[in-house]
C-alpha cells in the first residue's frame, strides 16, 4: 500500500517546514504534509493553519450532507476543525486520514499510515461516526509546477523531514511548527544560518 518511493529523491509523505526567510506570506511558519511529489510537480496540505470562520458542521450543511447521526458522529463533528490547506482550489475539501478508512477509487494511500480522500463520501462517513480514527480536513492545497519545489528548497525556502502522525493529526496547531522543526533537530533561532534541507 505504500506509495512513497524510497531513495527516489521524492518527498511524498514528508513534512515541508517553511524557513523564516520564506517570502510568501501565505506560507509563513507553515508545516505542509506532502501528498505527492514527482517529475510532474508536487502537492501538499498545510496542517497548521485554520480556515477562518468555517466550522465542519456548517460545511456539512452547505454540502447538504445533513446532521451527524448518533453520538459517535456528533462527537466527530465537534472535534473536526477546518484547516486552510493552501491557496489552490480553496473551495475543494481534502481529508488526510489514518489508513483504517479506505474508499475504492477515491482514497489515495500516501504512506503506510496516511491516506488522502477528496470526496464527499469521507465527510458523510465522519458525520455518521464511521470515518477514520484520525482525520484532518482542509480546504485547498499547495501546489508546485515541475521542478518548482526543488528550486524553492535549494533557495532556502523550505526544510524537509520525516512526517510524524502525532504532529499531523494533533489539534495543537500553535506548536506544530516548532515540533516539526524539533523532529529534524533544528531550533528556530538557528534557521537563518541554514540552507538546503535536513
Amino acid at each position: 500500500m505504500t506509495t512513497a518511493k524510497p531513495n527516489s529523491g521524492f518527498l511524498d509523505g514528508q513534512f515541508l517546514i517553511a524557513m523564516p526567510t520564506m517570502g510568501d506570506k501565505r506560507f509563513e511558519r507553515t508545516v505542509i504534509y506532502l501528498c505527492a511529489h514527482s517529475e510532474q510537480g508536487a502537492m501538499g496540505i498545510v496542517i497548521n493553519k485554520l480556515a477562518p470562520d468555517i466550522r465542519f458542521r456548517d460545511l456539512l450543511s452547505q454540502l447538504d450532507i445533513g446532521e451527524p447521526t448518533g453520538p459517535e458522529g456528533e462527537q466527530e463533528v465537534e472535534q473536526i476543525r477546518v484547516h486552510r490547506g493552501g491557496p489552490v482550489e480553496t473551495g475543494r475539501g481534502f481529508v488526510l486520514h489514518s489508513c483504517d478508512f479506505f474508499l475504492e477509487d477515491a482514497t489515495l494511500p500516501i504512506s503506510d499510515e496516511v491516506c488522502l480522500t477528496a470526496t464527499l463520501d469521507v465527510l458523510r462517513a465522519i458525520a455518521d461516526g464511521k470515518g477514520p480514527s484520525e482525520a484532518l480536513l482542509a480546504l485547498g492545497y499547495a501546489g508546485w509546477a515541475p521542478g518548482q519545489l526543488e528550486m524553492e528548497i535549494q533557495s532556502n525556502g523550505w526544510l524537509n523531514g520525516p512526517a510524524d502522525n502525532a504532529i499531523l493529526f494533533d489539534s495543537d496547531l500553535e506548536t506544530k511548527y516548532d515540533r516539526a522543526l524539533s523532529k529534524i533537530g533544528v531550533a528556530e533561532g538557528r534557521l537563518s544560518s541554514l540552507s538546503g534541507h535536513a
